[in-house]
């Protein structure tokens, strides 16, 4: 068996149903973190918001192309990962992923149910699905994760899954989603204060527009040395603190003091003594925020953003499904 690794790709997770003649889409999910972390520890959006024409009219016909080879009858799940433009196959699953409840919510659709009547003879037709519903407002799915219950576990994301439950959250704006998700899960996202911001030397150009939104909003950003003097030298001033290993006064201090409101870092992970690991503890510990990758930290940034424009609103997930 041979795996191919794809840095910095888009996964994407799509649910299919079929009868055997005929395929529908249920819902295709855009992961915000990139293609290697979990797919069920990985928060994701419903439609997509970044997935050019091109790409989603490549996998509506690849994904019914598999369905009708599989002979498929029921639900299907495939995972896909895209990186320049390129669409990849992670792998194809000819049954239910734990990803159809949040799309039967997101769109209002009862795909369980369906599934298991076309699995019963019917077709699609009779049971009142003939065509794709791809939903106005923006859905977003977060994972619940219980790090705070096991002391000493890294909360770094990786091909393992780590996570114990499910929230969602829904709205107009994506920000606004992904913030009552976050809320959801137990995170409540400042609007003011400092943001860390401490990323691997790979990830260090993606992470300047992100930095450029936390500081137009006003937050300041503070840094270890490395990530400070790139962003410097980008036009973004950053506060400078100490790693752990560099001697007190260090970040965690500054986490205990409270004098940090949000956390960004990201970390290979490998050695459990490292510096990244005794910050993201100090972060489940002192229930700050934190993000450990650059696409998770962007989609923070946007729902802090909503969060500061307008106040959110509640109303019944019928109200969405007219």
């Amino acid at each position: 068996l041979i795996d191919k690794f794809l840095e910095d790709a888009t996964e994407l997770d799509v649910d299919a149903i079929s009868d055997g003649n005929t395929t529908i889409i249920a819902g295709i999910m855009e992961h915000i973190e990139e293609a290697g972390i979990h797919s069920g520890d990985s928060a994701c959006i419903l439609p997509p918001h970044s997935i050019s024409k091109d790409i989603m009219d490549r996998i509506i016909p690849a994904t019914k192309a598999m369905a009708a080879e599989l002979k498929v009858v029921g639900l299907m799940n495939v995972q896909y990962a895209v990186k320049d433009n390129d669409l990849y196959i992670i792998e194809v699953n000819p049954r239910a992923s734990r990803t159809i409840p949040f799309v039967s919510k997101a769109t209002g659709i009862p795909f369980a149910k369906l599934a298991t009547k076309v699995m019963l003879g019917k077709r699609l037709e009779e049971v009142g699905l003939t065509g794709e519903v791809v939903p106005e407002h923006i859905s977003v799915k977060e994972a619940v994760f219980p790090f705070n219950r096991f002391p000493g576990v890294d909360t770094l994301l990786g091909p393992e899954m780590k996570s114990t439950g499910e929230v969602m959250g829904i709205d107009s704006d994506f920000g606004a989603a992904y913030a009552k998700a976050q809320f959801a899960a137990g995170l409540h996202l400042p609007t003011w204060g400092k943001v860390f911001i401490s990323v691997m030397d790979r990830h260090k150009k993606a992470m300047i527009p992100t930095a450029i939104q936390f500081r137009d909003i006003g937050f300041t950003v503070v840094a270890t040395m490395g990530t400070a003097n790139y962003l410097k030298k980008h036009g973004i001033h950053a506060e400078t603190v100490n790693k752990v290993s560099m001697g007190r006064p260090h970040v965690v201090d500054a986490i205990k003091n409270r004098e940090i409101q949000l956390i960004i870092n990201t970390g290979a992970g490998d050695d459990i003594k490292q510096d990244g690991y005794e910050i993201r503890r100090a972060a489940i510990k002192f229930n700050i925020p934190y993000a450990t990758t650059v696409a998770g930290a962007g989609a923070m940034c946007r729902g802090i953003t909503a969060l500061k424009k307008n106040r959110l609103t509640v109303k019944p997930i019928q109200e969405y499904h007219p």
